[in-house]
């Protein structure tokens, strides 16, 4: 088995001038970091990261994996980043966007659950959320950011099997270059490929897309002042923008900043 993560993207959202699956938590390791760790704690030895955006901070920062780079990050979403691996494997496959913060038990069930994985929330979820509906026995229905009557939330950490992986790249080659790959999971689902959902929701687990987010993140994973849960003062984050600090640094000033204030 072979793991994939996802990093090209440039995320505007957040708001950043880094990637933000650098974004540093509680403990000092990155979101990035994390995954790589927890994959590696699972038995997954070979780890591949796509990359786009400020590729080189990533590359520096962790140096013991394998990347990809999707030239075409600017213009393109999840499902061309995805292809850009899945078309060179042929071994099971697990993906993860690098933008989700979860617990080792994540990872670990969707390892051990054979075949065609997609982790699920059962939450009720909003408009920007990627959603899913499954049947009584945890068989796939639908999965998109607009779902009728959502079951939850698809989390974003998915496995494909070797056998399904060659119809899983015709789906994504197929997508047009601003689908997110869950649309890849759709057409699969149309061609007679089951995907089962795994509920992962006695885990934590959490997408960081916004400024919100990283904040519940850090939460979450180990900040539990209130205060220290607060929005970073804007003028700090337009300040760094105008300096020369490194990505990295900003970083880092960054999270001694949330914590100076707990």
């Amino acid at each position: 088995m072979k793991a994939v993560i996802l990093a090209a993207g440039v995320g505007s959202r957040l708001g950043r001038p880094f990637p933000k699956c650098m974004s540093l938590l509680p403990d000092g390791e990155q979101i990035l970091g994390r995954q790589i760790r927890l994959f590696r704690e699972a038995g997954i030895r070979e780890l591949i990261v796509v990359v786009g955006f400020k590729k080189g901070l990533i590359m520096e920062e962790f140096p013991d994996v394998f990347y990809t780079y999707n030239p075409f990050f600017y213009i393109t979403n999840t499902s061309k980043s995805l292809l850009c691996v899945l078309e060179h494997l042929d071994d099971d496959v697990i993906w993860a966007n690098g933008d989700v913060v979860f617990d080792r038990e994540v990872v670990e069930a969707v390892v051990a659950h054979p075949g065609n994985v997609v982790a699920v929330d059962r939450k009720r979820c909003g408009a920007e959320e990627v959603k899913y509906r499954a049947d009584g026995q945890g068989r796939l229905l639908e999965i998109s950011k607009q779902v009728d009557r959502a079951h939850g939330e698809a989390v974003g950490v998915n496995r494909v099997s070797r056998e399904d992986l060659p119809t899983l790249v015709r789906s994504l080659t197929a997508c047009q270059d601003d689908d997110y790959f869950e649309k890849g999971i759709e057409d699969c689902l149309g061609l007679g490929v089951a995907f089962q959902v795994l509920d992962i929701s006695a885990h934590r687990c959490i997408e960081v897309d916004f400024d919100e987010d990283l904040r519940e993140a850090r939460r979450m994973f180990g900040v539990e002042s209130s205060r220290s849960a607060q929005p970073l003062p804007s003028e700090f984050v337009r300040s760094e923008l105008r300096g020369s600090h490194s990505g990295l640094e900003l970083m880092r000033r960054e999270l001694s900043l949330a914590a100076s204030a707990a």
